[in-house]
């Protein structure tokens, strides 16, 4: 393959060997134990920190994926790095991981840019994130034989999130998921932090998106990645599927034992 993104943070947010980093993610699904069960998965939401702070709460939801089979995945993630007005779709081939590459689905990229005036391919928002990155591991380990549509929101705004939710909708089909990549809130005390992200667990629990944006804009909650969770919710809803469960739900500090400012952890899965 002519154009393939490199691992930027293994060795950083997760193991670069590959048998090391097997063996943490099949620890982490070993002892995962989801609360529901369910046969049609539409999408999920997934942490993006480094594995020994995340990794616990991603294992909860990424076990329903165990075994399961989807043609495609769609990861939606915030930009960390870099602000651009719109959703960029890698323009390369493939993503590699250490356990090996995964092929991007350029036909249904192509269906996603085709007459969008905000969705394009591109490497904008690709180059170093890490919030994308980190959930394809998971994705090896717990699903066979799928190809992926790579995506980084530039902008989170409104407008954006009801392009790209119009888009997923109206291509999507019952071998496709959907990863929304994000964390909680950011460096606050334990309690405060419970509080804020205990609005955003209401939000999806509630499959309320609009509440979500609401609270998001407005500062009563925070996360990252809330344009690509409400993206994702969006699409649901145009599709009739208007069900969530929040599986897991932590914070650093139940790792580090710091309380005094922690980052928010969730997970969580959209079916009918």
């Amino acid at each position: 393959m002519s154009t393939v993104r490199t691992p930027t943070v293994a060795g950083l947010f997760y193991p670069n060997d590959p048998e090391q980093l097997r063996q943490e993610i099949n620890s982490f699904l070993l002892n995962a134990n989801p609360s529901i069960q369910t046969n049609n998965i539409f999408g999920i939401v997934s942490p993006h920190a480094g594995y020994t702070y995340s990794g616990k709460t991603a294992a909860h939801v990424y076990k329903l994926l165990d075994g399961r089979h989807f043609r495609r995945v769609i990861i939606i993630s915030p930009s960390h790095n870099e602000y651009f007005p719109g959703i960029s779709i890698y323009e390369g081939e493939a993503y590699e991981t250490p356990l090996g590459l995964l092929e991007v689905d350029k036909e249904f990229s192509k269906k996603l840019v085709d007459n969008s005036k905000m969705i394009f391919e591109g490497i904008e928002g690709h180059r170093k994130e890490h919030a994308l990155e980190v959930q394809l591991p998971f994705l090896q380990v717990t699903i066979n034989n799928f190809k992926i549509v790579p995506i980084v929101m530039g902008d989170q705004s409104k407008i954006f999130v009801e392009e790209l939710a119009s888009k997923l909708a109206e291509h999507s089909d019952n071998e496709t998921l959907i990863v929304a990549s994000s964390d909680m809130s950011h460096f606050y005390s334990k309690s405060r932090a419970n509080k804020l992200d205990s609005i955003v667990e209401k939000r999806i629990s509630n499959f309320d998106f609009e509440k979500l944006l609401d609270d998001l804009d407005s500062g009563k909650a925070e996360a990252c990645g809330g344009g690509p969770i409400a993206a994702l919710m969006k699409a649901a809803s145009i599709k009739n599927i208007k069900r969530a469960q929040v599986i897991h739900r932590s914070d650093s500090g139940d790792v580090s034992g710091d309380n005094r400012e922690v980052v928010g952890y969730l997970s969580a899965v959209i079916y009918s």
